[in-house]
């Protein structure tokens, strides 16, 4: 299937969040390479097709570290897809600086929708986004239709990867909805604004779902050079 290019303007070196793209080099990057190793690691016999990526609150940094692992994935070579499935709050079209006309709400909604022109193929070999489109009243009940499993199925034969940036976890179900039907799910954290009992309570809500945990994320870690984010641990 073909994919029209859209425009986009991740190159822009003024977009911190888009690490991956605008310092490929730096600590940070390498950081993302790390975790993306670490996840292979922990999939070492199962061939992983959808990873979500969630938080147990807002101002996580969730976001960030769904589109940034969607490069690292998307360098290595393979045909990645990154989709905004947070449809009360969609960042993705933000940081990708994209129009948000259309999108998952679409697809969800209406039977006539091609996915050929909904998707967009950035300028980034091997990456493509998939917006929220319009926010819909029912967001948990599109995510867990009979049209989202085959959306999910029809995707999983186009793509080598998906990753799904999902709502946080404790505010609405939604997370759960997602996390429950994908192969592997990072939790991201924020150093110094995390709430302990949040954190557990998410965990607690995942593990209910029976959510494959594959480990968390430390975000807003200083490090000597680079003043950002990221590292990765397993859940023990």
């Amino acid at each position: 299937m073909f994919f029209k290019k859209s425009k986009n303007q991740t190159a822009n070196i003024e977009r911190p969040s888009l690490i991956t793209l605008t310092r490929p080099s730096s600590v940070v990057s390498e950081q993302f390479r790390t975790i993306r190793t670490n996840i292979h690691f922990s999939m070492v016999d199962t061939d992983l097709k959808s990873l979500s990526i969630t938080s147990a609150g807002p101002g996580a940094g969730k976001s960030t570290i769904s589109a940034n692992l969607a490069v690292s994935f998307a360098n290595e070579g393979k045909k990645v897809l990154l989709i905004d499935t947070d449809m009360r709050k969609p960042t993705v079209h933000k940081t990708f600086r994209l129009p948000n006309h259309d999108g998952l709400t679409t697809m969800l909604t209406d039977r006539n929708a091609e996915l050929v022109n909904i998707i967009h193929r950035l300028d980034t070999d091997n990456l493509y986004i998939l917006t929220s489109g319009a926010i819909p009243p029912n967001p948990a009940e599109l995510l867990a239709s009979k049209r989202m499993e085959q959306l999910k199925t029809e995707l999983e034969e186009l793509f080598d990867l998906i990753i799904f940036d999902l709502p946080p976890v404790v505010a609405v179900t939604d997370a759960q909805i997602i996390a429950s039907k994908t192969d592997g799910t990072i939790f991201v954290i924020n150093k110094g604004g995390a709430d302990k009992e949040m954190v557990l309570k998410s965990k607690e809500l995942l593990d209910k779902v029976q959510a494959n945990v594959m480990g968390a994320v430390l975000n807003r870690v200083d490090t000597k050079n680079d003043h950002y984010y990221t590292y990765y641990g397993e859940n023990r």
